[in-house]
């Protein structure tokens, strides 16, 4: 297995489902449960998230070809939904509205779409074409080990890292979210320039 490129997955997917910058939203979802009710919430979130993840990560060459669009198409698609993204939350201070809810929030909105939303889900599809399934599995299982953990420390976390100290982190991974948006975006640009030659 490519380490290099294990590290490349890992780091990407960690900036996109960004669980340290997400810790105030994760707060302000479970502030009003017990700790064991939080663990179980936490648990669920990374559950759902994952799963999702990898089945859209084993899927995605199919569902390219069940639309006809080559892997170019979709890097420069997913380039540009990423930079919307991370435009938003550098913008408003995130891509969600609203974090109010009646009801259990483990599932959605915590593992769907705040850990895994659409820029996840392209990010995993478009790592599977670039490094295969190996390093894209792999990465999405330490990836969401670290989630797990971020989200189960996360009242320790939050403490130490205090709201302003959450939110310059988000705001730094954001900025580095933005810049592989654009190089997906040059990526797939480059890559059907090649083809026309």
């Amino acid at each position: 297995m490519d380490l290099y490129a294990l590290m490349v997955a890992i780091i990407q997917l960690f900036i996109i489902t960004d669980p340290v910058g997400n810790l105030p939203i994760f707060e302000a979802l479970t502030k009003k449960e017990p700790k064991e009710e939080k663990h179980k919430t936490y648990l669920q979130a990374t559950f759902v998230g994952f799963t999702l993840l990898v089945v859209f990560a084993i899927l995605g060459n199919f569902i390219l070809a069940l639309f006809h669009i080559t892997l170019p198409d979709f890097k420069i698609a997913g380039g540009i939904l990423l930079l919307i993204i991370a435009i938003l939350i550098l913008v408003r201070g995130s891509w969600i509205e609203d974090t109010d809810h009646t009801h259990p929030v483990g599932a959605v909105p915590m593992g769907v779409p705040i850990l895994v939303g659409p820029g996840a889900i392209t990010t995993a599809m478009v790592l599977m074409g670039l490094y295969g399934p190996a390093v894209t599995l792999t990465a999405i299982v330490i990836n969401f080990g670290i989630s797990f953990f971020t989200m189960f420390f996360g009242d320790t976390l939050f403490k130490l890292l205090g709201e302003r100290g959450s939110e310059i982190i988000a705001r730094v991974l954001t900025i580095l979210l933005a810049a592989i948006a654009v190089h997906y975006i040059r990526s797939g640009v480059m890559d059907i320039l090649i083809t026309l030659r």
